[in-house]
């Protein structure tokens, strides 16, 4: 009687354990090559400011000697970076005590090119086409940039089905009375059992680094993170409603100005007006979506002068300045270090000077200050050298779990052979595996689009095997 509820119990459990290991079996072995590179590309980026100044030492790094020297005022570099190379400067960023001044001119067909000055003398110490940069490049690997917005959607697909391995993995790691191959790989363990165990211990140690690295990950996505960014800027959890208050409005889009913070990029820009112009505010103080043309004759402010303002108003350096792009343009300063707590954007009126929109961390909604601070330690900012750390370990463990994973695999398999597994005729889709894959796949909709695909495939699948005859056994 006992042993035959102990049948009874466990045959539910059993057909749970063999759905989800079936899903988190092909989940990861469709996913395996594009879940590496975005470890490896995601472990090099880490460490892109030390790439760089390794690998563009030449340009980017100053000459210790001129240290000690006053710059020249950033006009004077912009001119000269125009002098060397045709280009509409498009940023300026001022030198550190490290690194030389960089200006970004727009060239013809529309790409940037970097141009590094010594502060001091105004010397071109060299220049980089941006899109050529060696972390430009491990940047857009890493996101599957490459391959347009197909390659973005798949990277946020993958990116979904992590987090589905991570919930799957450790329902299939769950001890259950076990201690072998838990915590530790066994004692004398070889071959499969080897990889198997070190799958497992790997997942229970760095998984949740992992799953952090998958979540944060999503707001870059091309559907649900610009679907949320627009969202909390619509209900006033991004940018404060209050800061358009009389302020005009471009057509332009934040995320033009490049680097900048998450919650503003679906933002549109300030606009710069005529200062002999009156203008008119809309009813109830809202922004105002369109500004007098701006006359012939309307002097903009230097970038000297901008940067003079920019320091009255504590912004005293660690900022990049973009330039105005047109004669509605606005100066911004965007200053993004590592921490959260420092972001800061200042727009200014190329004209006047006058601040349009000044936004610290602090400015943001709650919801944008979470997501911020995510994204931050994702990149292994927000805490320094030990943020670094723990993130690269998160990229080692997904590394070893694709590897450890994907060789158990290959060590159990026959030759010749999937050795997926099985599906009996009589498993039903259990609460287990609902709840694994329904959840994420109704927050992230790529995901669940993905899903469903795949479930339909699976049933197709199981359908066609029942349909085929058995080939009969040879003698």
């Amino acid at each position: 009687m006992h042993t035959a509820q102990a049948s009874i119990d466990a045959a539910p459990a059993s057909t749970l354990y063999r759905r989800i290991w079936r899903w988190h079996f092909f989940a990861g072995l469709a996913c395996v090559p594009f879940i590496l590179s975005l470890a490896i590309t995601g472990s090099l980026y880490l460490f892109h400011q030390q790439i760089d100044d390794l690998v563009y030492a030449r340009q980017m790094v100053r000459d210790p000697q001129g240290a000690s020297l006053a710059p020249l005022a950033p006009s004077r570099l912009i001119e000269r970076a125009r002098r060397a190379h045709p280009g509409q400067p498009a940023a300026f960023v001022a030198a550190d005590a490290r690194h030389n001044a960089q200006v970004d001119l727009r060239r013809p067909d529309g790409s940037v090119l970097q141009v590094f000055l010594d502060p001091a003398s105004g010397r071109v110490a060299g220049s980089i086409a941006e899109d050529e940069r060696l972390m430009t490049t491990i940047k857009h690997i890493h996101s599957l940039a490459v391959a347009g917005t197909a390659g973005r959607a798949l990277i946020e697909i993958v990116a979904g089905w992590i987090i589905v391995l991570m919930a799957s993995g450790a329902y299939l790691w769950w001890p259950r009375g076990r201690s072998a191959g838990v915590l530790s790989i066994r004692p004398g363990a070889r071959g499969r059992t080897w990889w198997r165990d070190l799958h497992a211990v790997t997942g229970a140690f760095g998984g949740v680094i992992v799953l952090f690295l998958a979540l944060t990950g999503m707001p870059w996505s091309v559907v649900w993170g610009q679907n949320v960014n627009a969202w909390l800027t619509g209900q006033g959890l991004g940018v404060p409603a209050g800061m358009w208050t009389g302020v005009p409005a471009s057509r332009l889009p934040a995320q033009a100005l490049g680097a900048l913070p998450w919650a503003q990029q679906q933002a549109p820009l300030p606009a710069s007006t005529d200062p002999h112009a009156a203008h008119r505010a809309m009813a109830g103080g809202a922004a105002m979506p369109a500004h007098e043309p701006v006359a012939a004759d309307a002097a903009a402010m230097s970038p000297d002068a901008i940067v003079a303002r920019l320091a009255a108003l504590g912004m005293d350096g660690g900022y990049r300045l973009v330039l105005p792009r047109d004669a509605a343009g606005v100066y911004s300063a965007i200053r993004s270090p590592g921490q959260v707590g420092g972001q800061r954007v200042v727009h200014l009126d190329q004209y006047s000077g006058k601040v349009l929109m000044d936004l610290g961390h602090a400015d943001m909604g709650a919801a944008a200050r979470v997501t911020e601070w995510g994204v931050s330690v994702h990149q292994g900012g927000e805490y320094g050298t030990p943020n670094l750390l723990v993130m690269l370990a998160g990229c080692l463990a997904v590394v070893a779990l694709c590897v450890s994973g994907v060789a158990a695999w290959w060590k159990r398999r026959p030759a010749g052979r999937l050795a997926a597994p099985a599906r009996r005729d009589g498993d039903r889709l259990a609460r287990g595996v609902i709840a694994i894959a329904v959840v994420p796949g109704c927050v992230f909709p790529l995901l669940g689009a993905s899903m469903l695909a795949v479930l339909a495939l699976d049933l197709v699948a199981g359908a066609l095997r029942r349909r085929l005859p058995r080939r009969p056994l040879s003698p």
